[in-house]
């Protein structure tokens, strides 16, 4: 991918509300795969963006999580 097919790919922004904010990068293809892992501490943040590799991003932990359309809240599940 060259520097100007990047320049409009879509990021995210994630800020690590607790230590341990674990960051998954998936790759696109018919079999998708971990391709990246990053661990965050509390305060941290951390900017990705999707790319020619990258389809999704999975957050694991309590963290701020800002995009094009607004901020989520990713939380911890309640324990059953």
């Amino acid at each position: 991918m060259d520097d100007k097919s990047m320049e409009n790919t879509p990021y995210i922004c994630v800020k690590a509300l607790e230590k341990g904010v674990s960051i998954i990068g998936v790759t696109r293809g018919e079999v998708t795969k971990i391709h990246h892992t990053e661990k965050l501490d509390q305060g941290e943040v951390l900017i990705a963006q999707f790319t020619s590799n990258t389809s999704a991003i999975k957050v694991r932990g309590q963290a701020e999580i800002y995009t094009q359309f607004g901020m989520i809240l990713a939380e911890k599940p309640e324990k059953e």
